[in-house]
């Protein structure tokens, strides 16, 4: 029942090591946090996931499917949401999320955009264009888009980096559900750890390209002599030789 295997993926940019044999594995109806410090390779390790970028070497498979040899129907499985990657602003948001829709040949498409804009509270922003709405408003669009395709393989960049503490919750709740529903597998990034430890039913610890620690993340921290998962992320980002077995 696994969604996304990554086997000894590296990337190298020149003479520089950016992901070095990073490898594990993401479950159906599982959510795993991506975790680490900026710089550590999580951005560069989701754009190998999303195809694109290419990986010096190793490789992914995405629902049993190489990524590298099955790329389109891999892909077709697959979507995400990103804080650094905003939709289309002088489009709608119906007009976004039916041009997406298209691209990935989502069925009765027109049904599944009413439920979605009902879904992610965005009924009333229907005929509004994406560039005049908050970053909150713009984050639910996005996630909205991403769950267009009813995705096995889910990836989300601080997706909640732009609400507020009770609609995060609430969307948190909201991909959980989704998740457990349809058996969708979901690698998540975040620099909020108390939303990690909600959410997350797993996390690996990402330093200098290489996975460091791996775990459940309310009960790694204690492993390691900390109190709280925030502890333990100051601990990877600063002294992560302390951490080495």
């Amino acid at each position: 029942m696994v969604v996304l295997s990554v086997t000894g993926i590296r990337k190298l940019y020149g003479g520089t090591v950016a992901v070095d044999d990073v490898s594990f594995q993401v479950g159906r109806g599982e959510i795993v946090g991506l975790l680490g410090p900026n710089g550590a390779g999580k951005t560069t390790t989701i754009n190998m996931i999303l195809g694109v970028l290419a990986p010096t070497a190793g490789s992914i498979r995405i629902d049993s499917l190489d990524l590298e040899a099955h790329r389109r129907d891999a892909l077709a499985r697959t979507n995400f949401a990103a804080v650094y990657a905003p939709l289309p602003g002088n489009l709608t948001v119906a007009q976004n999320l039916r041009f997406f829709g298209m691209l990935y040949g989502v069925r009765h498409l027109g049904e599944r955009i009413d439920a979605l804009l009902s879904d992610f509270a965005l009924t009333g922003f229907r005929d509004t264009k994406c560039g005049v709405l908050s970053s909150g408003e713009q984050t639910r669009v996005a996630l909205a888009k991403a769950m267009l395709n009813r995705p096995r393989l889910l990836l989300l960049d601080e997706p909640t980096a732009s609400l507020d503490p009770a609609t995060a919750r609430e969307l948190r709740t909201s991909i959980r559900a989704f998740a457990v529903s349809s058996a969708t597998g979901v690698l998540w990034t975040s620099h909020n750890m108390y939303e990690v430890a909600d959410v997350c039913d797993r996390v690996l610890f990402l330093s200098r390209g290489r996975i460091l620690l791996e775990g459940n993340p309310k009960t790694l921290p204690a492993e390691h002599g900390k109190e709280t998962l925030e502890d333990l992320f100051v601990t990877v980002a600063r002294e992560p030789l302390t951490l080495q077995s």
